[in-house]
C-alpha cells in the first residue's frame, strides 16, 4: 500500500468516511427498529450502554 493511501486512511478523510458510514448504518438500524451496532455508536461518540436506555 502506498504511503499516500495510508495517510488518507488514518487522516481526516478516512475518519470522515468512517463517521459518515457509521451514521448511515446507525440511522438504518433505528429506522428498522433494531439496535445499532456498538462499533457504529462508538465511532459516533455515543455510549452504547446509554443508547440502550432509550
Amino acid at each position: 500500500m502506498s504511503i499516500q493511501r495510508q495517510h488518507v486512511r488514518s487522516g481526516f478523510l478516512g475518519r470522515a468516511f468512517a463517521v459518515f458510514g457509521a451514521a448511515v448504518n446507525a440511522s438504518n438500524a433505528v429506522e428498522n427498529h433494531r439496535k445499532p451496532a456498538k462499533r457504529d455508536l462508538a465511532i459516533l461518540g455515543i455510549d452504547p450502554k446509554a443508547f440502550e436506555q432509550f
